[in-house]
């Protein structure tokens, strides 16, 4: 059995941490931390992804630094070792679902999600979508709730939960 109480704890580290504007490091932070895994070098390496990579809508940041988390875990340490690959990828991408799903029960969304792209979770959060890149636009998401509770603090909170939960699984252990 997980213990909840360590993921609701990570939940909210990952959620503080997002006031930060960085949410994919907010995510690996809390994990990191609460998992104790990782270093400064891979909190580094998660900068860029912010706003969906680069501010440009693409894949979730949250959803990328909890992934991220999933490789310093579990991930493969060499090029040539191809099983652990093979084994990584599934869980990557159940993570990713379980992420998805979350949202759309969290958010009582009337519709699955089409994707994790950033974008799209803005518009069935918000019912629109911004150019993060655009410092009016930026201004605006913010304004509408963008970095409020219930926006990306919140999917921030939800992707460390998800992470934290499977990784605690996968370790077999609370």
């Amino acid at each position: 059995m997980v213990n909840a109480e360590k993921v609701k704890s990570i939940r909210a580290k990952a959620h503080a941490n997002e006031n930060m504007s960085g949410c994919s490091q907010a995510v690996l932070a809390a994990l990191q931390e609460g998992l104790s895994i990782g270093d400064t070098q891979s909190l580094k390496a998660a900068t860029a992804f912010a706003g969906g990579m680069a501010r440009r809508g693409e894949s979730c940041g949250a959803l990328v630094g909890a992934l991220m988390a999933l490789g310093l875990e579990e991930g493969r340490d060499r090029l040539e070792d191809l099983p652990k690959l093979q084994s990584t990828i599934p869980d990557g991408y159940a993570l990713s679902e379980e992420f998805m799903w979350r949202l759309e029960n969290e958010y009582d969304m009337k519709k699955p999600l089409p994707s994790t792209l950033c974008r799209d979770i803005q518009q069935a959060i918000y019912g629109r979508s911004w150019n993060l890149a655009d410092p009016a636009q930026r201004t605006d998401f913010i304004d509408s709730g963008g970095h409020g509770d219930a926006g990306c603090l919140k999917v921030c909170g939800i992707a460390a939960e998800v992470a934290a939960e499977f990784i605690l699984k996968k370790r077999g252990a609370p």
